[in-house]
């Protein structure tokens, strides 16, 4: 049982903090008329929930998507590990800014019947289905078309949401197959995919997929706080668990692994070390944010908290520098702002190609991190915001290349 799980413990409590501090910060009625502006928006990139609702509605909206995603874990009879850890943190994350418990619902549904039309366990694809949720947004992009009388367009909307849920397992599959685990990812890699059929037919029949950028420029000390708390938190008890000792010695063996999907730390190593690691992956994002003079916003939350999870599954500060570098070098070189919204996301987010660095060395790290930038701010057109993980679509393009010429290297190459 997860009761007893100390993952399963730390999540369920940072999600009841959200939803006690979510009342605490504005009035009741204000967090639920925020909440109301928040479920009925299209949610596309980029939306900053915390702008187009309020922080208490923002904070609400967060604490009932992660019950939510422990809820549909605890269903499916399935304990925390690493690859549920990360996916919980990053459905936290992406309640920030697109993910509503209204637009992913029906893509879980989706994938539970592709489940069951392919004879397996819903436990099979649960991972698949958490992370599906990356696709929430056409869910109610559909449901907020004009012209339409607004119940056939809800409904509209919640049929196409479970359609995309049918579809992603069998991308999913197919698409680690292209860059062998080396995109962290892979379901956002799937949706981008999927995204650009979507995409194209929504635009043929003449629907508006510009997109636009809602960014909270705004300094907010609560918004501020929370990474770096969570971030203590979990190094806390990732030495709670372990002892520091342990920790310590697990965190330096973690470090020693590429981060190649599958790679569960708290398998590999311990949950504790795993902890740690995750704590100070949040804490170096948070001080890579302070010290450019960013704003903590929605989708800056959202991209720590998402490298906080993966800390647990294929993340480490050794395997992420080196893409990072990349970034920042792309983004300095083509002279752009270290602060504006593309370079920055792109940077956090973009770390889902740490197992290159990882397995391939420093130099193609570096090199995939260059790529992705370059990559990254041409894609999101490519599905109309229509999928969250757009680094995700990226990271996987960007992966597949390095990986493809990689190999052919060694088999042609390095033999002669």
């Amino acid at each position: 049982m997860n009761d007893r799980n100390p993952l399963f413990i730390i999540l369920l409590g940072i999600i009841c903090f959200f939803f006690v501090l979510a009342f605490l910060v504005e009035p009741p009625l204000d967090v639920l008329y925020g909440y109301y502006n928040i479920l009925t928006h299209p949610g596309r990139l980029i939306s900053d929930f915390s702008s187009i609702g309020g922080i208490g509605a923002v904070l609400l909206n967060v604490s009932l998507m992660g019950f939510l995603g422990l809820l549909v874990i605890q269903l499916a009879g399935v304990s925390l590990s690493g690859p549920t850890f990360a996916a919980i943190m990053t459905i936290i994350g992406f309640s920030f800014f697109g993910k509503t418990p209204v637009n992913t619902a029906p893509i879980v549904f989706g994938v539970y019947i592709a489940a069951k039309l392919a004879g397996k366990s819903f436990k099979n694809y649960l991972i698949i289905a958490l992370f599906g949720t990356a696709f929430g947004p056409i869910t109610s992009y559909v449901a907020n078309i004009s012209g339409l009388h607004p119940l056939v367009a809800i409904l509209l909307g919640l049929l196409l949401g479970m359609i995309v849920g049918v579809f992603l397992p069998s991308l999913a599959i197919a698409m680690l197959r292209l860059h062998e685990g080396y995109n962290l990812y892979n379901v956002g890699f799937s949706c981008g995919f999927l995204g650009l059929f979507f995409a194209s037919l929504f635009t043929a029949v003449g629907m508006d997929l510009s997109i636009q950028v809602e960014w909270n420029t705004t300094f907010s000390l609560i918004l501020t706080a929370i990474i770096p708390i969570v971030s203590l938190l979990l190094i806390i008890a990732g030495i709670s668990v372990d002892g520091i000792k342990k920790s310590v010695t697990g965190l330096m063996a973690i470090q020693k692994l590429s981060g190649r999907l599958p790679a569960d730390f708290t398998d590999l190593v311990s949950p504790g070390a795993a902890l740690l690691n995750a704590g100070l992956l949040g804490l170096a994002g948070s001080i890579y944010v302070i010290s450019i003079g960013a704003v903590f916003n929605g989708p800056v939350i959202g991209a720590l908290f998402t490298i906080i999870g993966f800390g647990t599954f294929g993340k480490h500060l050794k395997n992420v520098w080196p893409v990072v570098s990349g970034i920042l070098a792309a983004t300095l070189i083509s002279g752009k702002s270290p602060t504006a919204p593309g370079p920055l996301l792109a940077l956090l987010f973009g770390t889902t190609l740490a197992p290159i660095a990882g397995e391939f060395g420093i130099v193609p790290g570096i090199i995939a991190g260059f790529l992705h930038l370059v990559l990254v701010e041409r894609t999101a057109v490519w599905h109309g915001g229509l999928v969250l993980y757009n680094n995700g679509f990226s990271g996987g393009l960007v992966a597949t290349f390095i990986f493809a010429v990689s190999e052919w290297i060694k088999a042609n190459i390095k033999k002669r």
